[in-house]
């Protein structure tokens, strides 16, 4: 039925928009019913069809902040994240304590994060815990733990008080997966990583990529999953592994007080096939 909606949508709406109001979508608490996923449109304005919810623990990881009912994503997603838990426990890395994916259709959010709108977007905290002991946490620590910044705002390094090689893996292993696109850390982790690269680390390490903030968690962003003809990706990555001079900008006065963006009048406006997937 997606397929249909998607060919009359496209042909008769094609210059139409969908409602780019987050209360909208913040009110549709449950996936479409397509039995396929598909992202649509960019990550700051999209949605996402037939979306799967995280299941709240699994092997080598737990969900964060359940209230926000931010665990849906595309299957790949899912899939990546159960995968990722996977290596976790078989390397004794820790459980992975999995923030914000999406909504149940996408869209944008009521507060927080412009991205994380087509169902292809993680945060997995730095907080990797060894302490759990293989119990469930409960609902209420679920809620209140809070991930600890791994950088040192004073010198503009990790804080190896925080920091263990436990993270340079884990980071490693998510950059190696063929279906990620790239990973969002603070410009400090960046730099502990090239600290120890070595030659068959550049392309792991290009998808590494330094962004304001993310000294708690990291952001995980995959690449349109094959037959999601709707999903847009980002330009492709520059050539090489990130460790050059475009890394030293990061650490530059510019860099650390960015003016600050005019504030919009309204959100983006969405494709117009998310009007379907909002009010399926």
């Amino acid at each position: 039925m997606f397929k249909i909606l998607v060919i009359a949508l496209y042909l008769l709406g094609s210059f139409c928009f969908a409602d780019s109001n987050p209360q909208s979508w913040a009110q549709r608490t449950t996936p479409t019913s397509d039995s396929i996923s598909q992202s649509i449109g960019t990550f700051t304005s999209g949605c996402v069809a037939g979306a799967m919810a995280l299941p709240t623990s699994g092997i080598g990881y737990q969900a964060m902040r359940l209230s926000r009912n931010r665990v849906y994503g595309h299957s790949a997603l899912i899939q990546f994240i159960q995968q990722l838990g996977q290596v976790a426990a078989d390397q004794q890395l820790g459980t992975l304590l999995i923030g914000d994916l999406g909504q149940a259709r996408g869209g944008p959010t009521p507060s927080g994060h412009r991205s994380h709108q087509t169902g292809l977007d993680v945060d997995i905290w730095f907080l990797l815990s060894r302490q759990l002991d293989n119990r469930l946490l409960s609902a209420n620590e679920r809620e209140t733990w809070s991930a600890p910044s791994m950088v040192n705002l004073s010198t503009d390094t990790v804080d190896y008080r925080q920091w263990t090689e436990a993270h340079e893996k884990i980071l490693q292993a998510a950059a190696n997966s063929p279906e990620v696109d790239r990973i969002f850390v603070n410009p400090s982790i960046k730099q502990e990583l090239c600290k120890h690269k070595t030659a068959s680390a550049a392309e792991w390490l290009r998808k590494i990529r330094p962004w304001w903030k993310h000294d708690d968690h990291f952001h995980v962003r995959l690449k349109c999953p094959d037959g999601n003809l709707y999903c847009q990706g980002q330009p492709a990555l520059p050539i090489g592994d990130g460790c050059d001079a475009s890394l030293a900008w990061w650490f530059s006065a510019e860099a650390k007080t960015p003016s600050k963006p005019a504030k919009p009048t309204a959100p983006p406006p969405l494709p117009a096939l998310c009007e379907q997937v909002l009010n399926q």
